[in-house]
């Protein structure tokens, strides 16, 4: 059984989706969660939800892709709880839909502000946090399948998620020697408000599941157990890896 009690993560993105299922699944195992998110409302429906659950749980608006935001939310978030075990940097933003061959420069800086400096400003100052603290942790960047397989039409989108990977594996050997474990999730085909657009799309969604040997798309609340293993502090020996979460797709 993973037991996260005393234990404080921000989930960035958190308010929704994969990131909520994940704030669900570490506040099951007794953690606090701080949730961030732009919106205000969904923040604050996202909390009420893990209340509801019994867990304790705070949000703050933040944009991921401004550094004085993210500086300023990361220390209101280690002052919450008065302290940090880690991060899930889970904010991102699909990419344009616009064809390679037309796609204008503010387009591909604009995929990469939130799926990538975004990233790499939450794992920065969540990681000054955790070396200044002196007790490890865990942080997590939450890549994509698309870091795979070939993402064409989304070539901002594919990667951003790729590189987050080679960032992933540096903080690994970088923060070992602080005992904190920096690994990345590649979620599948997943229903959520970011792919619904996609999965509405009968001739995609059809590809994609016979492509799949799980023969679906994941549901959101199959990340609950996910998040909570890559928070829990008994996995010492477990970092820079790439958990990949996707029904078989980059397999089969």
């Amino acid at each position: 059984m993973i037991d996260l009690s005393g234990k404080v993560f921000v989930v960035t993105g958190g308010n929704g989706g994969i990131g909520l299922a994940m704030a669900e699944g570490i506040s099951a195992a007794g953690a606090s969660v701080v949730i961030w998110g732009r919106n205000e409302a969904k923040n604050a429906d996202a909390v009420a939800q893990l209340e509801s659950q019994g867990a304790q749980a705070t949000a703050f608006v933040c944009d991921v892709s401004d550094e004085e935001q993210v500086v300023e939310t990361m220390r209101l978030s280690a002052e919450a709880y008065g302290r940090m075990d880690g991060l899930f940097a889970n904010a991102g933003r699909g990419g344009t839909g616009t064809p390679f061959l037309e796609l204008p420069l503010e387009e591909w800086r604009a995929v990469m502000a939130t799926n990538l400096d975004g990233v790499f400003l939450t794992l920065r100052e969540a990681a000054k946090v955790l070396v200044e603290q002196g007790e490890g942790g865990s942080l997590v960047a939450v890549s994509s399948t698309s870091a795979i397989h070939g993402a064409a039409g989304n070539e901002a989108y594919g990667t951003a998620k790729t590189a987050l990977n080679g960032l992933v594996r540096a903080l690994a050997v970088g923060l070992a020697r602080y005992q904190i474990r920096v690994n990345s999730l590649l979620p599948g085909w997943t229903i959520t408000d970011l792919a619904n657009d996609a999965y509405q799309w009968d001739t995609f969604r059809d590809a994609t599941i016979k492509r799949t040997p799980a023969r679906r798309w994941a549901d959101p609340s199959e990340f609950r157990q996910v998040g909570a293993f890559l928070a829990d502090p008994s996995q010492t020996y477990h970092t820079g890896q790439e958990v990949c979460v996707d029904g078989g797709y980059t397999v089969f």
